[in-house]
């Protein structure tokens, strides 16, 4: 009983330290990560289950350790703003994979892409055929960004000489059946205007309510908990 308590505590201890770390590291999505970043991640990640697991007493020692990668980690991050040429080396600068109607098979080489995994990107992307492309770079995040030929790009408002509206966000004013006063503030209304605007959408309760927002020309819309229509069934 007394092992099960001290991995128990340890485990919590573990992800507790995990929950702070990513919490100083910053959030970056995993398209967004470096190779060096996801490595870092998942040798920190096996540091935790080791400090999980470590019966002997002697957690601090991989403690230690998660807090030194994290620290490198910040380290190198700090190191890249500051410097274009480190960034480049522990980000990876962009290849040029196709520009001009030429495939470049030296960066493709150098990317360790070959031209069918190439061609897959493309058609992922929604380019089947290559020659509607007027570029296409590998990104430092292994993600490829493409540039279409303009005689095969979609049409734009400014392409017409249109000038239509901005949008802007919404705002949330209730979720989950609670209101966001802070949000609500913003849009300059009070809670005495959210009940009439709900309440002019058949809303008998703002507990009945799972989402409401409201626009910049003050429009709420109104998502009720419960409705009356059946899902439709997705076929398979």
């Amino acid at each position: 009983m007394q092992e099960i308590l001290s991995i128990v505590s340890l485990s919590l201890g573990s992800i507790i330290a995990i929950f702070l770390l990513t919490k100083l590291m910053g959030y970056r999505q995993m398209s967004q990560m470096s190779m060096f970043d996801y490595i870092n991640g998942i040798t920190i990640g096996s540091i935790a289950a080791e400090m999980a697991t470590s019966l002997d007493e002697h957690f601090t020692q991989p403690l230690v350790a998660m807090v030194v990668y994290a620290l490198a980690a910040l380290f190198l991050s700090w190191l890249s703003s500051k410097s274009i040429r480190a960034r480049q080396v522990i980000e990876g600068a962009p290849l040029v994979l196709l520009s001009g109607g030429e495939l470049y098979r030296k960066n493709l080489k150098k990317a360790k892409i070959d031209v069918s995994e190439f061609l897959i990107q493309c058609r992922v992307n929604g380019y089947f055929d290559i020659s509607k492309l007027e570029a296409a770079i590998l990104e430092g995040d292994g993600k490829i960004s493409f540039l279409p030929k303009v005689s095969d790009r979609p049409l734009t408002p400014s392409d017409l000489n249109l000038t239509p509206e901005q949008d802007y966000m919404v705002a949330n004013v209730i979720i989950d059946g609670k209101i966001r006063r802070e949000n609500l503030r913003h849009t300059g209304n009070d809670e005495k205007w959210l009940q009439r605007q709900i309440k002019g959408q058949g809303a008998s309760s703002i507990e009945d309510i799972l989402l409401a927002t409201c626009d910049a020309n003050n429009k709420v819309t109104v998502f009720m908990k419960e409705t009356k229509k059946k899902p439709v069934d997705l076929l398979m």
